[in-house]
């Protein structure tokens, strides 16, 4: 199981989107659980997804695990398959309980209510190739599916 969750060949363009995808993320994660990069941290974090949107705890928990730890585990290349999953969950999400009523784009001049879906549309097809592809060249998982 753990062989085939982990099986990847030596492609460098894998490479190139986990460390991009897991650099990008990190950050939020951060926020979400530390408070670093102008974040509010955990306790604010639970208590704005419970008010905002009815998320509970246990689910923002997941949230978080997904931004932070997927994000390292990413940078590492070690289960990218199930790190990629979770991202692409949390950014489903995103669509389904926040952005899709904004539109296809991204609020760049201000003009708009709140930003559109096209930057989670990037972030779940990198998810995607991810998970088709595998962790790719310099990762704990080609280490691991030997």
């Amino acid at each position: 199981m753990l062989r085939a969750l982990c099986s990847t060949d030596n492609d460098l363009g894998s490479l190139v989107l986990r460390l991009v995808l897991g650099g990008v993320f990190f950050p939020h994660g951060a926020q979400k659980a530390f408070g670093w990069f102008g974040g509010n941290g955990m306790a604010p974090t639970l208590a704005f997804f419970d008010q905002a949107f009815g998320i509970p705890a246990p689910m923002t928990y997941l949230v978080i695990a997904a931004e932070l730890l997927g994000a390292i585990a990413l940078i590492l290349g070690l289960l990218t398959r199930l790190a990629a999953f979770g991202l692409f969950a949390v950014m489903a999400g995103a669509v389904y309980l926040v952005h899709w009523q904004n539109g296809f784009f991204m609020n760049w001049t201000g003009n708009q209510q709140g930003e559109g879906i096209e930057y989670h549309l990037l972030v779940m097809a990198i998810a995607l190739a991810l998970m088709i592809r595998g962790g790719g060249r310099a990762s704990f998982d080609r280490i691991l599916s030997r």
